[in-house]
């Protein structure tokens, strides 16, 4: 009778774990399939559960750092610009509408030379916006890129400044901080050189929630049979890091040209080590002095703010599923927040409330050493400003 009753409660147990685990499966089965893997979820999977939070990220810097063009959209960008930009007397390029779309098309002395149509666009237009195109299962960077602060179109950085040029290759590092995957075939074309072919198909636009959160089809299944549990499970929380998982997440794509990647970081999951990932390089491109481009996280971490402080991330002064960018009222108050009894001189206060705008003074927008653009008719480069994260005390005149 005892072995009867132990048969019957192990049958028991398994019927439940059966019914268990095929209600999962059911689950799974009903959730989109990410080109990532089957861990993976995609975006359209949070948007369920996380919609105020999605819709809000969908219009951050983040959620904007690349996204396929669409032709009315672009209209808009430059109908109230120039839509042409003049190298020389023989040599301009135009920004056209075709039949098949919007093309920037260039002109030898009156006679179009050369057409490729606006593909993909890179950037949220806070400050620029620069533009690819495919050819096969390569992509590249179109010659004109559009810059917010002069509102008119310019040679897209590092291009040449006498001539058109259409033959700057886009590569999957740089969509690794603009994207959230793509897939990529690599062949050894000789000792020193490799070429790169990518599946446009499997673009996967913007940075994503699982690309900062990590894979998320086990956390769907698990709270779409639990939905009375609230508590998140078998996803990254933030708040759950460490200081340095929180650096290093950030870190992935704000920590500047000076490293080499020794593997891809579309793999990094947070809570990973980025050491696993990259390796400084002092002696390459940028050298060993951070620019303000990319760099914002050694930048901060160089501050004393943060030297001086146990607890301050990127997160203390950001949350990437806002969209405030810009705001300076908003961003005065989080220094305030741990600055409250800070003195200025007579000098300081003279310029004005010094509650809406610490930003400008401890974090003033500085050129890149890197990046420069060329405008239409001048023969200077012209400075591309971007916010330093070094945050400090800066000449009162600065």
């Amino acid at each position: 009778m005892k072995g009867t009753k132990r048969i019957l409660l192990i049958l028991g147990a398994m019927a439940i774990v059966i019914i268990v685990l095929s209600r999962c499966m059911n689950v799974a089965d009903q959730l989109l399939k990410d080109i990532r893997g089957e861990a993976y979820t995609g975006a359209a999977t949070c948007i369920k559960c996380h919609k105020d939070l999605s819709q809000s990220y969908a219009h951050s810097s983040h959620g904007l750092t690349s996204k396929p063009v669409v032709d009315a959209q672009l209209l808009k960008v430059f109908a109230a610009d120039s839509n042409n930009f003049l190298f020389d007397a023989h040599q301009k390029v135009v920004i056209e509408k075709r039949d098949s779309g919007i093309f920037q098309v260039a002109y030898q002395d009156g006679k179009a030379v050369r057409a490729q149509k606006f593909d993909i666009q890179f950037g949220s237009g806070e400050k620029a916006y620069t533009y690819a195109y495919w050819q096969g299962k390569k992509l590249y960077e179109l010659p004109l890129s559009y810059f917010s602060g002069i509102r008119n179109w310019a040679i897209s950085p590092g291009f040449p400044r006498d001539r058109f040029y259409y033959d700057r290759g886009i590569t999957s590092r740089c969509l690794e901080c603009h994207g959230s995957y793509v897939e990529k075939k690599l062949t050894q074309k000789s000792a020193f050189v490799m070429d790169e072919e990518m599946e446009k198909g499997s673009l996967i636009y913007g940075i994503d929630c699982e690309r900062c959160h990590g894979p998320g089809k086990q956390h769907v299944v698990f709270h779409t049979e639990n939905p009375e549990e609230k508590s998140a499970k078998f996803i990254a929380i933030y708040k759950k890091l460490s200081r340095k998982q929180k650096m290093d997440a950030c870190s992935v794509c704000h920590s500047g040209n000076t490293l080499v990647t020794q593997k891809s970081v579309f793999g990094f999951k947070p809570g990973d080590n980025l050491d696993d990932y990259y390796q400084q390089d002092f002696v390459g491109f940028g050298g060993g002095n951070p620019d303000v481009h990319g760099n914002q996280a050694s930048m901060l971490m160089g501050s004393n703010c943060y030297r001086k402080s146990e607890t301050m991330t990127c997160q203390s002064c950001h949350n990437t599923h806002e969209s405030i960018k810009g705001n300076l009222t908003i961003y005065s108050q989080r220094c305030i927040s741990c600055h409250q009894t800070t003195k200025h001189s007579q000098a300081t206060l003279a310029k004005g409330s010094l509650t809406t705008n610490c930003i400008d003074c401890h974090m003033p927008k500085e050129p890149s050493k890197l990046i420069t653009f060329q405008q239409a008719g001048k023969n200077d480069l012209s400075a591309y400003l971007l916010r330093s994260h070094h945050i400090g005390i800066y000449p009162v005149n600065k």
